[in-house]
């Protein structure tokens, strides 16, 4: 325990002369686990130095290991301001010079299991095709037991439903969206692992390409529906529309908080449980700490089931919602949806 204490910033801890070293603070290790960083530390003396490249007009395009710049050392004339986590140029008295501007294109924690996952899927998914093509009228075989039912999942009850009998163009994007964000989801839960989608950055981004792929593919009925809705009074129209285009970027935001607060607060919550333990040590000691740590453990264990449980379901969500915005978009009859011009005897072919 009095180990850990050392390791950790804002552990409290023992300097060899017997005085009280920087206390715990509960705050600072939440967040140096969630956020992005310079490094990707896996344990305690285990650390990835990632490399920084930076653009100057003056210098023009410099690499180096981001070992160059931790602990607050300057290097090359750059300093890494480790609590925006951004690099800058400093002057001969150690100040950082505003006059030169830093374009940072460093391979950050995030970035680097951005990749990871990347390579992961290719890998999945080129040994799920070639399982298939080599076996296609027996079982599944290998890791495509697995991969095949989510994918028919999200035909069946994902793009069927809620897109029709166009559902197969939108296929690919909706996969893709799906199996990013579960492999990044899961990829979160491991030890040392990164915040990915815990990061609103990556879900911004999500959402924006749900926000064009959603109004592109938009047809006249959506587009009228938006901007003069059948069966509405006149004198209603200067509300209901401006309502309307509201909810275009409404439902790419919902998306994105969405993600990012759920994968965020069961990291929050389970980095919290451990907390206790350190400030336990704090207040009353190592016999408390001890004593605290199975109770704290098994909680955290249960917590670590559930955000297994979690990373499924949000990519499910992310995943249904777009869905849904996009056949909204897709749909022939808007009208129908309010009960408008719909002929409750008329009897509706299905589709095949």
């Amino acid at each position: 325990m009095a180990q850990n204490d050392e390791h950790h910033e804002g552990h409290s801890a023992t300097t060899k002369d017997g005085h009280a070293g920087e206390k715990f603070n509960m705050g600072e290790m939440i967040m140096h686990h969630i956020k992005d960083e310079h490094g990707w530390e896996f344990a305690h003396g285990l650390k990835l130095h990632l490399p920084i490249i930076l653009y100057t007009a003056d210098r023009g395009l410099e690499v180096f290991s981001s070992r160059h710049v931790e602990d607050g050392k300057t290097y090359n004339g750059y300093h890494l301001d480790h609590k925006t986590g951004h690099v800058h140029r400093v002057d001969a008295a150690g100040n950082a010079d505003e006059s030169v501007k830093v374009l940072d294109f460093s391979i950050t924690k995030n970035v680097a299991s951005l990749l990871l996952s990347v390579v992961l899927l290719l890998v999945i998914m080129n040994a799920v095709k070639n399982a298939y093509q080599k076996n296609k009228s027996g079982r599944p075989t290998g890791i495509q037991r697995f991969i095949e039912p989510l994918i028919l999942f999200i035909r069946d009850e994902v793009a069927k439903p809620n897109l029709g009998h166009g559902y197969a163009r939108f296929m690919p994007y909706l996969l893709t969206v799906f199996f990013f964000i579960l492999v990044n989801n899961l990829l979160g839960l491991l030890p040392g692992a990164a915040n990915v989608t815990g990061n609103i950055a990556v879900t911004l981004v999500l959402a924006v390409i749900a926000f064009f792929v959603v109004n592109l593919n938009g047809n006249k009925h959506y587009w009228m529906h938006l901007v003069l809705p059948s069966g509405v009074p006149a004198w209603l129209l200067p509300l209901i529309i401006p309502i309307e285009i509201i909810g275009l970027f409404v439902k790419p935001v919902s998306l994105m908080i969405r993600l990012f607060a759920n994968i965020t607060a069961g990291h929050v919550i389970i980095l919290s449980l451990l907390g206790l333990i350190f400030v336990a040590n704090q207040l009353a000691g190592p016999a408390t700490a001890w004593g605290l740590s199975p109770v704290v453990m098994g909680f955290t264990l249960f917590l670590n089931l559930i955000e297994l449980l979690v990373a499924f379901l949000q990519a499910y969500i992310f995943t249904l919602l777009t869905a849904m915005y996009i056949g909204s978009a897709i749909e022939d009859n808007h009208e129908m949806d309010h009960g408008i011009g719909y002929d409750e005897n008329k009897v509706i072919e299905p589709v095949a």
